[in-house]
């Protein structure tokens, strides 16, 4: 499925515009999909002429950002193991750059970021390094301060998230 992604800007003039009109294709690994809609790593500044920014990773750097929406099928779905598990991590990381750098082998993770993330679609649990779990469930929403988590569909049905995550300052790091 894709996504719709209108963006505006400035034309010379510095009227509005409307700068792209365009379909974004999600990007599928394993039982994820996301569609990356916008992002930078720098702050933004006006006026501009709207193209989109240069964020090459896909977590943002301090100051920078990513809005995108996240697709997680249920885990009752048959995930066929990959024939070559090095080619398919190689395959993730030329399609999503620095996804895999913070995931631990059993899908924890922390990112020097906060996210916040509207649940559109379905219902997911988020798992804490401390075992505590919360579901959440369409309308619900999260703000993930760069802690230690994972997530599970324990569901018969994808879901689906809308997330911005904002680059943080991990003091210490």
């Amino acid at each position: 499925m894709d996504i719709r992604r209108v963006a505006t800007g400035y034309d010379g003039d510095g009227k509005a515009m409307v700068a792209s009109d365009t379909a974004v294709q999600g990007i599928r690994t394993g039982p994820w999909e996301f569609h990356l809609l916008w992002g930078t790593d720098a702050k933004a500044r006006f006026p501009d002429d709207g193209a989109r920014p240069h964020a090459p990773n896909f977590f943002p750097p301090l100051e920078g950002c990513r809005f995108m929406v996240m697709t997680l099928e249920p885990e009752s779905w048959p995930q066929p193991a990959p024939a070559d598990p090095s080619a398919a991590l190689a395959e993730i990381e030329a399609k999503l750059p620095g996804l895999l750098a913070p995931m631990e082998a059993d899908g924890m993770h922390a990112t020097n970021s906060i996210d916040f993330e509207y649940v559109i679609e379905g219902e997911v649990t988020l798992e804490l390094d401390d075992g505590r779990e919360v579901l959440l469930k369409a309308g619900d929403t999260l703000v993930q301060n760069g802690t230690r988590h994972r997530w599970h569909n324990r569901s018969s049905t994808p879901c689906r998230i809308v997330l911005c995550l904002v680059g943080a300052h991990r003091v210490g790091a």
